[in-house]
């Protein structure tokens, strides 16, 4: 695994691509497993690996159920990550879906094609929220979260300094140029035998949320975003494969492994590497280790601006919940700053609102982690919002794995469009 928080914030996205085109396509929607007793209804989590996030959770569920406005006693039901998709998926086809689910965000179109889910009607504002913290499919709202992660670039301010290379900011991010300029003074220094950690260990959803906005600072994309129906051009046009030969040619001259080590922040602070691309879950442990000497910065601008992947964790309400109002009740009272402050500390991650980030000291502003909230608010991309989204964010980590391995890049970006394409006609467009 790349690093434990970050696997926990993002889902792998494999478990969920038998959505599409298999059960999404032939079973859609189911009653709620809740019908029993609409009084309690069940709330499912992914977090039964993560103690903190899962306690933090229970805490606003116990805060619900004890005021005096409640629809309804929540109960929560939580799973491993790893096979959390599978539950949801197997529960749908029995028609036997709880009333609230927690979705990783690019999932949340696939869900919502699939009737798994309903629309939310809430009462709270949701126009304060970051953007990649509300999920929307078809112009209405399908989900939110409480927080979101941002991807940066981690350094040595000292290292910087002793091979002459300026800091980036997010007023003057590093250019194309400025970047091969870095890595080539940094290298000359000899002490890494790779100066940047891309993290090319990375498996699963890490591909995509990683590598694909590099892509699109190039000017190319996973898929062409008018409409949705074809990756045609945008995942192997000239752009698209500039992107795949700077990417495999960072490992041709030598500037980063073809396969990093299994955790990237900790070979960088472990002084493995000058440069890590990771992101604002390490943030707090490189800054603890590393104190005034912690250079956060933003990604790279390779043409179009730097780009991160934008969205998390989100829930959402079951298109079969018997008792609707209580759902939404529920996620209304949840969005309160303070519940979103609490749950967003407890994950180590961005607070999806500045009322809640105000009561995070780290987040506030001027605190120590406000960069990355600035990151997520400047640079975020939805990864495409479109059913299709887990069978394309295989098929591009097949081509990622592909180039970095040596495959040319045309052919193997030529043949993840062909898949997709094909996906997207055999599920007829994915239509409402």
């Amino acid at each position: 695994m790349m690093n434990k928080q970050f696997t926990r914030i993002l889902a792998t996205s494999i478990a969920a691509a038998a959505l599409v085109g298999g059960l999404g396509a032939c079973s859609k929607g189911g009653a709620s497993a809740s019908a029993g007793d609409s009084k309690e209804i069940t709330l499912w989590t992914h977090a039964a690996g993560n103690p903190q996030e899962l306690a933090a959770t229970q805490a606003l569920v116990d805060s619900y159920n004890k005021s005096s406005g409640a629809k309804a006693q929540i109960k929560i039901q939580a799973f491993p990550q790893d096979t959390y998709n599978d539950s949801v998926v197997s529960a749908a086809a029995a028609g036997k879906l709880p009333c609230i689910v927690d979705i990783d965000g690019p999932n949340v179109p696939n869900w919502a094609w699939a009737k798994y889910l309903t629309p939310l009607k809430l009462s709270a504002d949701l126009s304060k929220s970051l953007p990649s913290t509300v999920a929307k499919f078809e112009g209405e709202t399908y989900a939110v979260g409480y927080f979101d992660v941002a991807l940066s670039m981690l350094a040595r301010k000292s290292d910087l300094a002793a091979a002459g290379v300026r800091v980036a900011t997010i007023e003057k991010p590093w250019t194309k140029d400025e970047f091969q300029d870095a890595l080539t003074k940094l290298k000359a220094l000899g002490k890494w035998d790779y100066p940047l950690d891309m993290g090319t260990a990375g498996t699963g959803e890490w591909l995509p949320y990683g590598y694909s906005p590099f892509l699109q600072s190039f000017g190319g994309d996973l898929i062409n975003r008018d409409g949705f129906k074809s990756a045609e051009g945008a995942l192997n046009g000239d752009k698209a494969v500039q992107w795949a030969k700077w990417f495999r040619g960072l490992a041709d001259q030598g500037f980063m492994a073809a396969k990093s080590g299994k955790d990237s922040t900790q070979d960088f602070l472990n002084n493995k590497s000058a440069i890590v691309y990771t992101g604002s879950w390490a943030g707090d442990k490189a800054r603890a280790t590393l104190g005034d000497d912690l250079a956060v910065m933003p990604s790279v601008d390779l043409g179009n601006g730097p780009k991160i992947g934008g969205a998390s964790w989100q829930w959402g309400v079951a298109s079969g919940c018997t008792n609707t109002d209580a759902a939404m009740d529920y996620l209304s009272y949840s969005l309160k700053p303070e519940n979103v402050a609490a749950v967003a500390k407890a994950a180590g991650a961005i607070p999806a609102t500045n009322e809640a980030a105000a009561l995070i000291p780290a987040f506030a502003e001027g605190g120590a982690n406000r960069i990355f909230m600035d990151f997520s608010r400047k640079y975020a991309v939805m990864r495409p919002e479109t059913p299709a989204y887990p069978f394309i964010a295989t098929e591009y980590g097949k081509a990622v794995q592909d180039i970095l391995a040596g495959a040319d890049p045309k052919p193997a970006l030529d043949k993840a469009v062909k898949a997709i394409d094909a996906n997207i006609k055999s599920n007829g467009g994915y239509q409402k």
